[in-house]
């Protein structure tokens, strides 16, 4: 990334989510690359800063090597400890980050969790990799929840948890052999990042109250700035990752990774199916996905819960399910973004970001589906400008975040929703409603199946 918010080089390799030494392989061939291809000299390089997916816990020896099994985000297994510790601190789940997930290893994996020495997320040990220094991260205005609590020492051990600092801070230097092996320069600054949905909230440039982001990725997700803190029954709520301004928000399991699974299961592209769902009209000829191929967190916080085409004919063929499947994304975010809107939360702009954001007809769905007018910012790949924001606080170049914010990040693109559709996607999202609550009963039937 520039120092001005522009991307110089981006370089993409699969990273499985419960696989660390399979993103610190793909850090190690795709840096020497993006580098190349800058242009930029390595003693130029004036910060490096990971985020990542999370909360996803990773158990680590003193130098970073993975020596427990990981629990990722998507992993519900911890989910009585969540139960136990919210009860006994009064934190949210959000707020407990992975600390369940290292109670649930604790308990249950007591042999494996002997050999720990750090609990950590995954930008946290990115961090710990690249730079030997271990250190828990969180971002402008968060409480952590302190593991000194006697409820949570009771589940792990306090000095399992390493330091907290504050994002943007410089964690160390870049190691000499990982400097050696990535092209870079030994001692090149290592800033504590934040988990990938906060940097992206970050780059594509919320600020104030009102300003709302549709998550893209894998996953998919909605949140919006209040100034000041308002509890939605069944969203989450907290800091934002900027002083004196707080979130509400959801998040789903797979609205990104439905299209991926489709291209995969069917032998072609995501930038086919792209192409191939953009002259279909709206409403998909009929057919409603339900976009639930990892179970689904808001709004039904269900794990059995299971995707669906709903409306299939023999004249529907590729082009309709992917349309279909761009519209349930859409749909997904309007399902969650209601109930926080209604809850009197202004919701001036819809900021998307992802690879998602790279499709105009997809940006052009969300706004006609969600009625919010959508703002696609220079670069779609919000996480990435959001690193480099934190980068730039922390070396000197911009005195906190918002100045950073305001200097690097850019709109190109304002799509106003269009009325003439509106009455398909009302008509649309009211059948999708429904399918989400009466197909459960089968969805759970379904998944007691041996």
């Amino acid at each position: 990334m520039g120092e001005d918010g522009s991307l110089l080089a981006l370089e993409r390799a699969p990273a499985p989510l419960a696989e660390p030494e399979r993103w610190w392989a793909a850090v190690r061939s795709l840096v020497p690359i993006a580098l190349g291809r800058s242009g930029v000299v390595a003693t130029d390089v004036r910060a490096v800063c990971a985020d990542g997916h999370g909360p996803t816990c990773v158990p680590a020896d003193v130098n970073g090597h993975v020596v427990a099994e990981v629990v990722p985000w998507s992993d519900g297994r911890a989910a009585t400890e969540a139960s136990e510790l919210a009860a006994a601190t009064g934190l949210g789940t959000w707020a407990l980050s992975i600390l369940p997930a290292a109670a649930w290893l604790e308990r249950n994996r007591s042999t494996d969790a002997a050999r720990v020495h750090w609990y950590l997320n995954s930008w946290e040990w990115l961090a710990l990799r690249l730079s030997g220094v271990a250190r828990r991260t969180r971002s402008a205005g968060q409480v952590l929840a302190d593991p000194g609590l006697e409820a949570l020492a009771a589940a792990v051990d306090h000095a399992k948890t390493p330091e907290t600092v504050d994002a943007a801070t410089v964690v160390g230097g870049l190691r000499a052999d990982v400097a050696a092996e990535l092209g870079l320069a030994a001692g090149t600054p290592v800033v504590a990042g934040l988990n990938d949905a906060f940097a992206s909230c970050l780059g594509i440039g919320l600020v104030e109250a009102g300003d709302a982001y549709d998550a893209g990725g894998s996953a998919g997700g909605f949140a919006v700035y209040t100034d000041r803190p308002v509890e939605v029954p069944g969203a989450f709520s907290g800091a934002a990752p900027v002083p004196d301004r707080w979130y509400v928000g959801a998040v789903m399991n797979a609205t990104g990774r439905a299209l991926e699974w489709l291209a995969s299961s069917t032998g072609t592209s995501v930038a086919t199916l792209l192409d191939e769902a953009a002259p279909v009209p709206p409403g998909a000829r009929g057919l409603v996905f339900l976009p639930y191929l990892a179970g689904e967190r808001s709004p039904l916080w269900d794990p059995a819960a299971r995707g669906a085409f709903v409306g299939l004919t023999l004249g529907h063929r590729r082009p309709e399910l992917a349309r279909a499947m761009l519209e349930s994304a859409a749909l997904a975010l309007r399902h969650v973004a209601e109930p926080i809107l209604a809850a009197g939360i202004p919701g001036r702009e819809l900021r998307v970001s992802g690879r998602p954001a790279e499709s105009a007809a997809w940006n052009r769905i969300k706004a006609d589906v969600t009625g919010l007018p959508v703002g696609v910012p220079a670069v779609p790949e919000a996480a990435l400008v959001g690193s480099a924001i934190l980068s730039a606080v922390a070396i000197g170049l911009d005195p906190d975040i918002p100045t950073a914010i305001r200097r690097m990040v850019r709109v190109v693109e304002r799509l106003e929703p269009d009325s003439r559709v509106r009455p398909t996607y009302d008509a649309v999202f009211e059948v999708y409603c429904r399918l989400s609550r009466d197909l459960l009963p089968a969805s759970h039937a379904l998944a007691s199946l041996p």
